[in-house]
């Protein structure tokens, strides 16, 4: 059975970042809430973990504090100075200094003096001093609200938000999942998940989710709406054509608003007022009707750059709207030894996520008993779903009760999972050609030496004279074994090719 390759895609904000020109990055800068939102969208210096939004190590902020307000000239020996002098110290300090310079805050000048780039430095002492006639952190709606006294308009409130929030979003997950509780999404989400191939057409069946896709469900909500944000940013840049620079700094912005607090359209540029009905869609966004000259950031928006929860999970777990929904945020998943599985919720959506790993058997009210069998996780890790994915997930959303466990899950399981991923992988099937039918064995050592020096020899057996050719070596090939025939040929030799490449497969 062939392994499963799943190619890399961006779900962190931070490689997107660090892709991105110079020029581009200088833009971004002039807004003093894009400086803020990068500055406090940090991790840990002691690793970085993408699923909760990190983008500067600890000591990076630090580097940034102390030379935002300097008007001393600082060489790289300066800031070393200031660091521990021990081997993890200083590789923190290379760690940090390396992203910084990867995002062109910090810039190293042909004087070897380390400064901060410009525009960053100036427009973030004014966000911190309170400086500047900026509009960056949003306007609120100061007008007053013509049904705010009927009964029958009440204003959102951070309840309706979260409800609107959670069933956008579920919407998405569902549509992925197949299930038939919600409806479809709109237009731009069925874009995003097919350009980040997230979902496919099938023939005759319409969309189907991909190894991608199963992935998506099994992250945090944090990274799932970054990793869909990433996506539709290369959609609004290469089909939508929006300003980049204005869609980034309408996302940074968001993490910075007030959950509850209604802000106004005026002052967005054409392409963030564009942005809205998107981001509606999607739940990061409410607006009581299309046409309304305010808009509410919902939990999915304020928690962009906080590194905090937000309201839904891949699981669909929510806080806020019934009792199911707030054990399930505290954890609902047993495990027990015997690889059975106890999930309590009734949610069809949980449901969904664990029948892509788990051989599901029972459904009760609020309850569901499925089992972890070598069948049901060949099927996810034949779809791109790792074991150490799988651990995660049910680590994550483990039953308060199995916390008080001196193992999280049981050692068996874990043992058990991550055995079953090492069975599969065990044979991989290459494409190839193979090369047989040598003369002679000279011939035969000639290709295979020609071939191990391109380093496209798969397998070879000296006894039976064959060569497995990878594909992007088989032309090479095939034209160095036809300029040897031409040079036998001018010398006299024989002209009968010396062997031949057929596809194996």
């Amino acid at each position: 059975m062939p392994t499963v390759i799943v190619a890399h895609f961006k779900t962190n904000i931070y490689e997107y970042l660090e892709a991105l020109q110079k020029s581009t990055l200088d833009k971004l800068y002039e807004e003093p809430a894009t400086c803020l939102a990068i500055f406090r969208f940090v991790f840990s210096s002691f690793g970085y973990d993408p699923s909760k939004g990190e983008l500067l190590p600890s000591l990076a902020r630090q580097l940034v504090m102390s030379l935002l307000f300097s008007t001393q000239v600082m060489s790289k020996a300066d800031l070393r100075q200031w660091i521990k002098n021990d081997k993890e110290s200083m590789s923190k300090f290379e760690e940090a200094l390396d992203k910084l310079q990867k995002l062109h805050i910090m810039i190293e000048q042909e004087t070897k003096t380390i400064v901060l780039n410009s525009s960053f430095k100036q427009k973030f002492q004014e966000c911190l001093t309170g400086g500047g006639t900026h509009q960056s952190f949003g306007r609120l709606y100061n007008k007053p609200h013509r049904h705010s006294q009927s009964n029958s308009h009440k204003l959102p409130d951070i309840k309706l938000l979260d409800e609107h929030a959670k069933t956008k979003w579920e919407e998405i997950l569902h549509f992925m999942v197949g299930t038939d509780r919600m409806n479809s999404p709109g237009a731009s989400v069925l874009k995003v998940v097919t350009k980040a191939n997230l979902m496919r057409e099938k023939e005759g069946k319409g969309l189907e989710i991909t190894n991608k896709g199963f992935q998506f469900l099994l992250q945090d909500v944090n990274t799932q709406v970054w990793a869909f944000l990433i996506q539709y940013l290369d959609l609004a840049s290469e089909m939508l054509h929006m300003n980049v620079v204005e869609v980034l700094n309408f996302f940074f912005m968001l993490g910075s608003l007030e959950l509850g607090q209604d802000y106004s359209v005026e002052g967005l540029t054409d392409t963030q007022r564009q942005l809205l009905d998107d981001l509606t869609n999607y739940g990061l966004i409410y607006r009581p009707k299309k046409s309304s000259k305010r808009y509410y950031p919902t939990r999915l928006a304020t928690t962009l750059t906080s590194g905090n929860s937000a309201i839904v999970s891949n699981s669909a777990s929510s806080n806020l709207t019934d009792d199911d929904d707030s054990a399930t945020e505290q954890g609902f998943i047993i495990v027990e030894t015997n690889y059975k599985l106890y999930a309590y919720t009734s949610s069809q959506l949980q449901i969904s996520v664990l029948n892509l790993f788990c051989n599901l058997q029972y459904q009760f009210s609020n309850m569901v008993t499925a089992e972890i069998n070598r069948e049901s996780v060949r099927k996810a890790l034949k779809h791109g779903i790792t074991a150490s994915q799988i651990i995660s997930y049910l680590t994550s959303h483990a039953h308060p009760q199995m916390k008080k466990r001196p193992a999280l899950l049981p050692s068996t399981v874990v043992d058990q999972i991550q055995l079953w991923e090492m069975e599969l992988n065990r044979l991989v099937i290459t494409n190839c050609y193979l090369y047989k039918e040598f003369r002679t064995f000279a011939d035969y050592e000639v290709v295979l030496k020609h071939a191990n020096t391109l380093g496209v020899v798969i397998w070879s057996s000296d006894s039976k004279r064959m060569i497995g050719i990878a594909e992007a070596g088989h032309e090479r090939v095939k034209a160095f074994i036809k300029r040897k025939i031409v040079q036998r040929r001018s010398n006299g030799g024989d002209t009968t090719s010396s062997a031949s490449g057929t596809p194996a497969r």
